[in-house]
């Protein structure tokens, strides 16, 4: 079965096409400035087949969708003759709420469920659901799927995702802790365990899935049991434009002494905080150490505090579960972050977590990076989001 996996942002389409009798990757690519003026980079990994990046008016969703179908079946571009090849669409969807434990075959009452979910993601559910029916419009009745970022995490139990705040705002609002990137933390926990050799149902692993958005992950058996992201992806370690975990009360705080809305300040902490608000130089790891080693102080602060708060989350989950059998670095700056990484490992011996320096020097490849004396391993894994939808839509679908 080939495959359509569909991640949908307000003015972004991407996608990749799996072959998943062999879970190739066919093709891949982005549309961008959708309803502005347009521009898509459709890659085949096809030999004989070339890449096309050109700007394309790109009005609508749909308009997104019919583009790549028919790059997808030019004789130029394409690796699929006839769009009947597709027998899935999987959806990336962020927000589930607790509706939606699992993954779900499409229908109008689960479009309904996610279309009810819009208060807790009003920035990306609506875009999500515009990349659905942008899908309907094109493909018909072509089975879709959606994969939910949240339903990973709900198996924590009810101490970790409670908020210490009135339980009337929970009953009347759902107001608790849901965690994000549940996809990734899945993938790499599955990966670890082959890695390990054991069944997943024994282990205790933590996951950092560190990039421009970062969550640490307890996977205690399989399942997710606490994550640092809560409500919103606002929580948890500092991010690249993000702020995490900080007291509730500076948003009021910065409202009077500023002169700003409450709105004002969230964009803040959502756009121009995390390192990038520490550094005030970038929110990119590798502009910061490149200011760093020319002595910008802020930056080097901002490469202290991030490794800094995610140990102290990976010590509090290993307290949490009762010890760890590895610990997993995957995403941007967690696959490729050398000294990020290392600068981790060096608060980890507490826990007989131990790094080797020489095996650490490594990007972008899954690999054990811990010494032989190690409580614990050390793993880097690349994540595949993607893969994960995939996977999740020929189960659905085949039923």
């Amino acid at each position: 079965m080939k495959v359509l996996v569909i991640n949908a942002g307000s003015s972004s389409l991407k996608y990749q096409l799996f072959d998943m009798t062999t879970e190739e990757v066919l093709a891949k690519g982005l549309c961008e400035r959708i309803g502005i003026d347009g521009h898509i980079k459709h890659q085949p990994t096809v030999e004989g087949k070339a890449t096309f990046d050109e700007d394309v008016a790109l009005p609508d969703h749909a308009a997104a969708i019919a583009i790549v179908m028919e790059k997808m079946m030019s004789a130029e571009y394409g690796v699929i003759s006839d769009a009947s090849e597709i027998g899935a669409v999987g959806h990336r969807v962020v927000h589930g709420g607790e509706a939606f434990t699992t993954s779900a075959l499409i229908d109008e009452k689960v479009l309904a469920g996610i279309e009810n979910c819009i208060p807790l993601a009003p920035l990306h559910n609506p875009a999500n659901i515009t990349g659905i029916t942008a899908c309907q419009a094109v493909l018909g009745n072509v089975p879709q799927v959606a994969v939910f970022d949240t339903a990973f995490h709900q198996t924590m139990p009810a101490h970790a995702y409670t908020y210490a705040i009135p339980h009337a705002y929970y009953d009347k609002y759902k107001i608790r802790r849901y965690g994000f990137h549940g996809t990734s933390h899945r993938y790499v926990a599955d990966r670890a365990a082959k890695m390990l050799g054991r069944p997943i149902e024994e282990l205790k692993l933590i996951s950092c899935h560190m990039g421009n958005g970062s969550s640490v992950c307890a996977i205690d058996g399989g399942k997710s049991v606490d994550t640092t992201m809560g409500f919103t992806p606002l929580a948890g370690v500092p991010m690249g434009t993000r702020c995490g975990d900080i007291d509730p009360s500076i948003i009021e705080f910065l409202c009077d002494k500023e002169g700003l809305s409450v709105a004002e300040v969230l964009n803040i902490l959502n756009k121009k905080s995390g390192v990038l608000g520490i550094s005030e130089v970038s929110s990119d790891f590798r502009d910061l150490g490149s200011a760093a080693a020319e002595g910008n102080e802020l930056a080097a602060l901002a490469l202290e505090v991030f490794p800094y708060c995610v140990s102290k989350f990976i010590g509090a989950y290993a307290v949490a579960m009762g010890g760890v059998d590895a610990v997993i670095f995957t995403a941007g700056v967690g696959e490729n972050g050398i000294s990020e990484r290392e600068a981790i490992a060096k608060n980890l011996g507490a826990i007989g977590i131990k790094m080797d320096t020489e095996k650490n020097k490594v990007r972008g490849k899954e690999t054990d990076v811990s010494t032989d004396d190690s409580r614990g391993r050390v793993f880097v894994i690349p994540t595949n989001e993607e893969l994960v939808i995939a996977r999740d839509t020929v189960e659905i679908v085949k039923g």
